[in-house]
């Protein structure tokens, strides 16, 4: 399925303080899960899904990852001169030919709603994606290529859902879930954040959005909510209300590499599955008396 979305954006200016001290002075969207960091495998994401245009919401620090996508020069030519063909075609592949990388600062730390806000000198008037590196998606379909075929040609707004266990509602926003829409469902309202007691379901948005332009407008009305920050699902639930919100349960396993046992869980399934470490990865793991 064809689609208009060319443009991404990536929040990555949060401090990453529960992986202190490795994040102290390493954006948290650089860990490594094996090889790769964090922000690649969203970056690849957005290009499998046909995105060309990669926004980073950057803040203090991250400088990291602006290096990560530009060109490096002494490297490439080191690994040409040594004829290390397979590494150097590795370092090329990381900014693949004909994506475009942008990057802006959130100079204050005012919520996920005011990190997009941020974006929104850098993308014409159209649909966008937003995908949060933290949430790695492992599936035979990204997740975002996915919210792209589901909200095919409509104008509203399209959210990566995933069940939940009910006490952990406090990590995330839920829907109250609505009519179904195919395999998909839509919602009229999201709560940010609630009480278990007060979740109006189990159904969690995870960090993967499709969003028409007019949700700056949203963003723009808001007071602070939950955290004293400019939650993103505030402006959403404001759009539920008027148009509707579809949720997609995607296909795939999410890891929540915003912990560290998400990160862990992440690196070993990605490890038995790498070439040059399954196989050893998992004589240890057997090895192991657990």
């Amino acid at each position: 399925m064809s689609t208009s979305i060319s443009t991404a954006v990536f929040p990555v200016a949060g401090l990453g303080s529960r992986f202190l001290p490795a994040t102290k002075a390493t954006p948290k969207e650089m860990l490594p899960v094996v090889d790769k960091p964090l922000i690649q495998y969203a970056v690849e994401e957005a290009v499998e899904a046909g995105i060309t245009k990669m926004i980073f919401v950057t803040g203090r620090n991250k400088r990291a990852i602006e290096d990560h996508f530009d060109v490096a020069y002494e490297l490439e030519t080191e690994l040409a001169q040594k004829q290390k063909t397979d590494l150097l075609d590795v370092a090329r592949s990381v900014a693949p030919d004909g994506v475009h990388f942008v990057f802006v600062r959130q100079s204050e730390a005012l919520g996920l709603g005011h990190a997009i806000l941020c974006a929104k000198p850098l993308i014409s008037d159209g649909a966008f994606a937003v995908l949060l590196a933290d949430d790695l998606i492992k599936g035979e379909v990204g997740v975002t290529k996915q919210l792209i075929d589901a909200r095919a040609d409509a104008n509203y707004p399209v959210v990566g859902l995933q069940k939940i266990d009910i006490s952990q509602s406090r990590s995330y926003g839920i829907i109250e879930p609505g009519r179904a829409v195919g395999a998909h469902v839509m919602t009229s309202r999201l709560v940010e954040k609630p009480a278990p007691e007060s979740a109006p379901s189990n159904l969690a948005v995870v960090g993967r959005y499709i969003l028409p332009f007019e949700i700056f407008e949203f963003i723009e009305r808001l007071d602070p909510g939950a955290g004293s920050e400019i939650q993103l699902t505030d402006a959403l639930n404001n759009m539920a209300m008027r148009d509707g919100v579809l949720g997609v349960a995607f296909e795939g396993t999410r890891f929540d590499c915003g912990s560290k046992s998400g990160y862990l869980e992440a690196s070993v399934t990605y490890g038995l599955e790498h070439p040059e470490t399954g196989e050893r990865l998992r004589a240890y793991l057997k090895g192991l008396k657990l």
